[in-house]
């Protein structure tokens, strides 16, 4: 099993309407084989910092969902949303040893 963590650091202000894109995404991540995927919010540390966390069965599984997931107009206009929200980003691939 690994996990997979998108961190995304908003823009001043921004996190409120970043939860809200997220509700809105919850069909397209299931659709796209997103289903355990759950969203963090900062309480410590760098402050807008909202992190995605999914868990998946393999790498070659995560690889195929992202690949089908972006390249759809549908996920590409709601990205198009969420770009102007945010600051920078970065990812974490961890395997899951318990």
């Amino acid at each position: 099993m690994i996990l997979v963590r998108d961190i995304f650091n908003l823009k001043f202000g921004k996190a409120k309407d970043a939860k809200t894109l997220l509700t809105d995404a919850k069909e397209l991540n299931k659709k796209y084989g997103f289903d355990s995927t759950r969203a963090l919010t900062d309480l410590t540390g760098p402050s807008y910092r909202l992190v995605l966390e999914s868990q998946w069965d393999s790498l070659a599984k995560w690889e195929s969902s992202m690949k089908e997931g972006l390249g759809a107009s549908e996920w590409q206009q709601w990205y198009q949303k969420f770009i102007p929200l945010v600051d920078s980003a970065s990812r974490e691939i961890l395997t899951i040893v318990n």
